[in-house]
Parts: structure tokens; sequence; C-alpha cells
């Protein structure tokens, strides 16, 4: 077995991405955590990356993408700082969960028409802040209706509570 040469001229811009592929000896066999690392440090897989991705580990792009679109938890669109998800889970949603949803995308200014419809579970707003995803199940039917920040789960919210919650990150990353 013959060991991958990193390709030439790599720039700046991939540094921290051949850093990962080196700690993972540039094994194909290695793309899912691969990938996992580099969404780790950009929070999203932008294309770019992905084929260079490809590129450094001497498989087809295609297969890079297949894999990042297959699994749930990667995403090739960016995420923002703070992620807001909701459940719409039968529970969560028998107790009103859409009103939260519409609060939520109200004073975060996302609405059904971000992102250009490639994705309608999630919308980022523009400074790149808050992302809110809606979700089938956060597995805490007990709490409905369950909001999830930054893996804090906050359960029994209201619309009121909910951009509370939201409007207290807001105030915290303004200091």
């Amino acid at each position: 077995m013959t060991a991958k040469r990193k390709p030439e001229g790599t720039g700046r811009r991939f540094v921290k991405v051949c850093h990962i592929l080196d700690q993972h000896n540039r094994n194909p066999a290695r793309l899912v955590p691969i990938l996992q690392a580099v969404q780790e440090e950009y929070r999203y897989l932008p294309q770019e990356v992905l084929t260079y991705v490809a590129t450094a580990l001497g498989v087809s792009p295609a297969r890079v993408y297949g894999v990042a679109t297959f699994y749930a938890h990667f995403t090739i669109l960016p995420k923002g700082k703070h992620l807001v998800r909701l459940c719409d889970g039968t529970a969560c949603h028998v107790k009103e969960s859409v009103p939260i949803l519409r609060a939520l995308q109200k004073r975060l200014g996302v609405d059904e028409q971000k992102r250009l419809g490639v994705d309608d579970r999630r919308k980022t707003t523009e400074d790149m802040l808050f992302t809110v995803e809606t979700v089938a199940c956060l597995g805490a039917c007990g709490l409905a209706p369950v909001v999830v920040i930054d893996d804090q789960v906050y359960g029994q919210q209201s619309p009121e509570s909910a951009v509370k919650l939201v409007e207290a990150l807001i105030t915290q990353e303004a200091q």
C-alpha cells in the first residue's frame, strides 16, 4: 500500500484540513471521522473542502459527497454559532410546537424562503449567529414541547419562553 501524496499548493485555506487528514493518515477508510473533524472545525462541510478531501484521499468527489449527504449528522450548509432545535414529534406537536417555531422564526428573522428551499428544516440568521431546525423527536416527550439550544434541553416551552432563551443568548453575544 502506498501513502497518499499531499496535493501541491494547498495554501492557507486548507491548512486545518491537511492537519485533520494527517491525523487520520490520509486513509480513505477513515472518511467518516475525517468529515466529522472537518465539520467540527467549520461547523459544516464546505463544497471546496469536500473536493479537497476527495483529492487528498484519492477517492472520487461523488463518494465523499455521498457520505456527507447520507448521514444526518453532516451538513453541507453553514450553521449558525448557536443551534436551536425544536421538536415537532407527536407529543411536542400536539402540545403546540408550531407556534414556538413561528415565534423563533419571527424573532430571528428567518422564514421558509431562507436557504432557497434547500432544506426546509434549517434556517440560519444572516449574521450566522443562529440556526433554527425542527427535528422529528428529541427523546424528551415527557417535557413537551421541547427546545434544545446548543445541546441544553429546555422543556415545557411556550413561544414567549423560547424567545426569551434566544434573547438571553443575543444579549450574551453582545457583551
